[in-house]
């Protein structure tokens, strides 16, 4: 919420001090979460990891909602809701109109969110479903080996392998967008949203509105770049 606040402000729109203040809320209580929970060692049962994975989820998305429901929107509760859980999970559907005069914050926020929700998704296939023993790691084991050792030794190790990717093609394609004729903006949030295959847009004309062949294409190659397993 950071990033935001720090546009906004830049250009004066009076939203940073809406991403402020929820970036202090939401600090806050992760830090009371955490000096709550803090524990030497932690031991979760399947059915306590199911639960503790789709209720991250949930909360994450209330937090996200905060600078949509109290920005210049005016947006409800149910769609601050929507939109942030759209984001999050990078389904792309939208109940925010007329885009092209929409907050600069606002429009970085949602492109952000999917592309967090983006990197969130792969790390969870292989750092959080393995626990769940329901995939994920288990491509990763050799066959040849009785203790079934894993081909690389932490999922740290995949996890930080799958972000520097996906950080590098969402510069490569920012850097092409931008090449393309886009803004520098625009540029940033468009790769954010095509590599994380989210689709939201700046324009309410998505990028068809740009009327840009080149940056058409390179949204294309790059779409499929993020889909790939």
């Amino acid at each position: 919420m950071i990033l935001p606040a720090i546009v906004d402000g830049a250009l004066g729109n009076p939203d940073w001090q809406v991403f402020a203040a929820s970036s202090v809320i939401t600090l806050f209580l992760g830090i009371c979460l955490i000096l709550g929970n803090r524990m030497d060692t932690f031991s979760f049962t399947i059915h306590q990891a199911f639960l503790l994975t789709t209720t991250s989820w949930l909360v994450i998305v209330c937090f996200a909602a905060l600078p949509f429901m109290f920005s210049n929107l005016d947006m409800s509760l149910t769609d601050s809701f929507f939109e942030a859980m759209s984001g999050i999970t990078t389904t792309g559907s939208t109940v925010i109109t007329d885009l092209n005069n929409a907050p600069p914050g606002i429009l970085l926020w949602r492109a952000l969110l999917q592309w967090l929700g983006g990197i969130g998704i792969i790390v969870m296939a292989v750092a959080i479903l393995p626990v769940l023993q329901i995939g994920g790691m288990q491509l990763f084991r050799m066959e040849s080996s009785d203790r079934s050792e894993k081909v690389m030794p932490r999922v740290a190790q995949i996890a930080s392998g799958i972000g520097f990717i996906y950080l590098g093609l969402t510069a490569i394609c920012a850097f092409s967008l931008w090449a393309a004729g886009y803004s520098g903006f625009d540029a940033i949030a468009h790769a954010m949203t095509t590599i994380a295959t989210g689709g939201f847009s700046t324009s309410d004309g998505s990028i068809g509105g740009f009327g840009n062949e080149y940056a058409e294409v390179i949204i294309t190659i790059f779409m499929i770049l993020g889909g790939l397993p």
